[in-house]
């Protein structure tokens, strides 16, 4: 009989993110590395840099993510899980193409990609696949052998995802003064995306405008308001809102934005919020600016009590979650059916990205998904 604690046929697992810089001196090569090729003059990057250097340059993202692999390590020794983790970025070091050649120097053959990023979407999940198949270029035109990469699911609605956020919702909610917290509404924000881009994520046609991204986490919110009700006995108002727009003025992007949402809810009435950012796995620059700091300090000048709940970062539970996701797909390889945790309305996600999903403007070759040429 198979044990379905065998990781087999993987051999390790790669944590795969978007990089941050780490001082001052990193912040506009870092973003550089995240806009090339668009041509955008340095000092237009000094500005977009302010916001790091407004906390020394310094995102958070890279001492989240060691913490995420002490985290995984932890977990997979606990529960005699054999595999070895390693850590690459897409536009800071630890650079993937680095990782990955010493993860091939290293003898590893079949590797499973953790991407922290939970939802369908192009910059979600398909970048990070161009990224791994441009890696991948890479080594083998250096003349290596480089190993099969293989995307783990999309994590949004697996319990050890959901259940911290139910868990940060609840204790923000009791950290806001008594008088305004029965009537405190929720805002679940995630990180705005071109319309255009959010309409084709995903392979689902089902979903109709906003595709998978906009599907995937009112599925998420509606789980977490749910739970919140069933746990305290009140129906919290919600929305599904949106933050950290980035692109040009005249094209449409996801909204509202989380500022305007503020002023809508205070003109309304609304006694309280709590800010809920469903859509970032660790408290990011996006998550430490564009709440902590722009819409807090919004609703502050509203004179409306907010609060921003916890994202699920390195809690023991998400570790716990990726164990679950590398055994569930290890066991699907060696083709063996096993349990795949999915909370809300929409199940299970798909192991391989379907041939058109999620589509850049620019067509790319892509790693780990049924169109791709590194199988």
């Amino acid at each position: 009989m198979s044990d379905l604690r065998d990781p087999a046929p993987y051999d390790a697992l790669l944590l795969l993110s978007f990089g941050g810089p780490e001082g001052p001196d990193d912040v506009v090569p870092f973003l550089e590395n995240v806009t090339r090729g668009r041509g955008i003059p340095k000092e237009r990057l000094k500005e977009v840099g302010q916001h790091y250097f407004l906390f020394g340059g310094v995102s958070p993202i890279n001492d989240q993510n060691r913490a995420l692999l002490d985290a995984l390590r932890k977990d997979f020794a606990e529960h005699g899980l054999d595999l070895p983790v390693y850590w690459g970025n897409r536009n800071w070091a630890p650079y993937l193409t680095d990782t990955l050649r010493e993860m091939t120097a290293a003898g590893h053959r079949r590797v499973a990609v953790l991407a922290t990023s939970a939802y369908a979407s192009y910059s979600g999940c398909r970048q990070y696949r161009e990224n791994l198949a441009d890696a991948l270029d890479t080594l083998r035109a250096e003349g290596l052998e480089a190993p099969r990469v293989d995307k783990l699911r999309h994590y949004f609605n697996h319990p050890g995802f959901v259940r911290p956020m139910i868990d940060g919702v609840l204790a923000s909610l009791a950290d806001l003064p008594e008088d305004v917290r029965a009537g405190a509404h929720l805002a679940f924000t995630t990180h705005s995306i071109p319309t255009s881009a959010a309409d084709t994520s995903g392979p689902e046609p089902e979903h109709g405008e906003g595709g998978a991204y906009v599907a995937q986490h009112l599925d998420v919110a509606a789980l977490i308001a749910a739970a919140v009700r069933d746990e305290t006995g009140i129906e919290h108002p919600w929305q599904l809102v949106y933050q950290s727009r980035s692109g040009a003025p005249h094209i449409p992007w996801l909204e509202p934005d989380i500022c305007d949402h503020l002023e809508a809810l205070h003109a309304s009435g609304a006694p309280a919020a709590v800010m809920v950012p469903i859509g970032f796995v660790s408290d990011h620059m996006e998550v430490l600016y564009d709440l902590d700091t722009e819409a807090t300090a919004k609703a502050a000048e509203l004179g409306l009590p907010v609060r921003r709940s916890a994202t699920v970062g390195a809690d023991p539970r998400f570790a716990a979650a990726v164990r679950d996701l590398v055994l569930e797909r290890a066991a699907t390889e060696r083709g063996i059916a096993a349990e795949r945790c999915a909370l809300g309305a929409l199940g299970a996600s798909h192991d391989l990205c379907p041939v058109g999903c999620c589509p850049a403007r620019t067509p790319k070759p892509a790693a780990a998904g049924a169109d791709s040429p590194y199988a």
